[in-house]
């Protein structure tokens, strides 16, 4: 007997596949309804960084506390030239009745486009659909995306654990500082923490280094500053 499984892997019938994004890879263009209307990502994305991510499903627990946290930051967001957008494969009518449940019970706003993904067409893009745990609901994916366009980094945490809005701001902090500084950053660094200067490439480059009282040395490949 032939199965669905075995027509949709036979050479006539090839499964369809999407190589999943990478980090360094430019992030995939695409147009989507959202609860700001139309949107074009590389226009809406412009000269600034976004952070995209996805969620499971609307009205679920889990999503409304992290949606909800993403709106309660969306200033501080702003502040650090950064646009939110959402996702998840709901109708626009489910997004929209559930940001507006969400501000009257909570007083919170989801003031930033939330994409309705019904097709699945971003969750594919993205590799935000991730079939062993789910082939319907997106995981909860996160997009580090520069303002060139270029994924930074790349989160993923499962249906069932929330993400960590601390871990998500850092991030982000770390990645402008690196871009602003020319450093690299070390474990568990938070802003105003010293940087790693990057290890010299010459032997003048080296004797510069032994000379510069202002850098902490533990070795010559491993060094730290303050940032000015």
């Amino acid at each position: 007997m032939i199965t669905r499984k075995d027509l949709m892997q036979c050479d006539l019938c090839p499964m369809e596949t999407t190589s999943m994004p990478r980090i360094g890879d430019k992030a995939p263009d695409f147009e989507a309804n959202t609860t700001h209307g139309p949107l074009k990502f590389s226009e809406f994305a412009k000269d600034h960084w976004v952070i995209l991510f996805s969620h499971p499903a609307d009205f679920t627990p889990v999503c409304t506390t992290e949606l909800s946290e993403f709106a309660r930051n969306a200033d501080w967001f702003t502040q650090r030239n950064t646009k939110l957008m959402g996702e998840s494969i709901d109708s626009i009518h489910s997004h929209v009745a559930w940001v507006q449940n969400v501000r009257e019970k909570t007083g919170v706003y989801m003031d930033f486009p939330i994409i309705a993904d019904i097709d699945m067409k971003v969750a594919k893009l993205y590799g935000m659909l991730h079939e062993s745990t789910s082939a319907t609901a997106s995981v909860r994916a996160v997009f580090f995306i520069d303002p060139k366009g270029i994924i930074r980094l790349i989160m993923y945490y499962p249906l069932n654990v929330g993400r960590n809005m601390d871990e998500i701001k850092r991030v982000l902090e770390a990645l402008q500082t690196v871009d602003s500084h020319n450093c690299a950053l070390p474990v568990n660094w938070k802003k105003g923490d010293k940087v790693i200067v990057p290890p010299p490439k010459t032997l003048k480059e080296l004797d510069a280094r032994l000379a510069d009282a202002s850098v902490e040395m533990v070795d010559f490949y491993l060094a730290k500053k303050e940032l000015a």
